[in-house]
């Protein structure tokens, strides 16, 4: 689920970054990471860390703590 959202964080982010740059500047594609408003690229970079969150998280889960049984995961 991590990588999901990374991947679709990197997408959003070239994407956003082709339009900005064929329109305006890069200067501007770079100034909506830090200006005070709500923008995609603040999403990207929300999307970045909630998928680091989900790989730490799936990475050192206990296998005790899961609720399914897995057959991939031997006991």
């Amino acid at each position: 689920m991590g990588i999901i959202f990374i991947v679709m964080a990197t997408i959003i982010a070239i994407r956003n970054l082709y339009l900005y740059s064929t329109e305006l500047s890069v200067g501007f594609y770079l100034d909506n990471y830090t200006n005070n408003s709500v923008t995609n690229e603040k999403f990207v970079i929300a999307m970045l860390v909630g998928g680091g969150i989900l790989l730490y998280w799936g990475k050192f889960r206990s296998r005790k703590s899961s609720n399914y049984d897995d057959a991939r995961m031997p006991s």
